[in-house]
C-alpha cells in the first residue's frame, strides 16, 4: 500500500544566501546563455553579403557604377562626384514635370565645385519594386546623369545602358 503523503520540489538558488525557493535560474544565470553556449554572436558574419544594410549595399551599387564608366571614358569623368541621398531634398514642391529628376540629378560644374551626380536611394529602391535588379537601375540613372552632365545619349557613354529594361 502507497502512503499517502504530498510530493513537493523546492528549487533554490546556490548564489542566493536566504535559499529562497525560485521558480527557475536566476535571470542573470540565464541570460542568453539558456544551454550553456554563451552569449550569441551576430547572425551573418561581417564578410558575408547578407551582413551588410540596405545602404551600405546602395553605395557599394553606386561605386560599382562609377567604376565601371571611369574604365569606360577615363581622365574625361575623372573630377565627377556622386552622392546619395535618401530623398530629394525638395521632393514636396516637385510637380509632375519635375518627376524626371526623382531618382537621380545632375549638377553641373561651378566656380569651386566639381560636376556632381546625385542618385536618390529609396526611389530607385521603389522603382526597381522586384521588376528590375536594383543594381541595373542604380547603374542605369547614374549612366543617365552622366550623359546629361556630358551632352551626350545614355547608349553612347555606356553600351549596356537600358538592358535591364529590355
Amino acid at each position: 500500500m502507497r502512503d499517502s503523503s504530498t510530493f513537493s520540489v523546492q528549487l533554490t538558488d546556490p548564489d542566493d544566501a536566504d535559499g529562497s525557493t525560485l521558480r527557475g535560474p536566476s535571470f542573470s544565470r540565464r541570460r542568453r546563455n539558456r544551454h550553456g553556449r554563451g552569449l550569441r554572436g551576430p547572425m551573418i558574419p561581417p564578410p558575408l553579403p547578407g551582413s551588410r544594410s540596405r545602404s551600405e549595399r546602395f553605395d557599394e551599387w553606386v561605386m560599382e557604377s562609377a567604376q565601371r564608366l571611369e574604365r569606360l571614358w577615363g581622365d574625361r569623368i575623372l573630377d565627377l562626384q556622386m552622392v546619395v541621398q535618401d530623398i530629394p531634398a525638395n521632393l514636396e514642391t516637385m510637380t509632375a514635370q519635375s518627376l524626371r529628376g526623382l531618382l537621380g540629378t545632375a549638377i553641373p560644374a561651378a566656380p569651386n565645385r566639381p560636376p556632381t551626380i546625385i542618385i536618390y536611394r529609396h526611389p530607385v529602391e521603389l522603382a526597381a519594386g522586384g521588376f528590375i535588379a536594383p543594381n541595373e537601375l542604380v547603374h542605369d540613372v547614374v549612366v543617365e546623369q552622366t550623359a546629361e552632365l556630358l551632352g551626350m545619349a545614355p547608349e553612347a557613354v555606356d553600351p549596356a545602358y537600358g538592358r535591364s529594361r529590355s
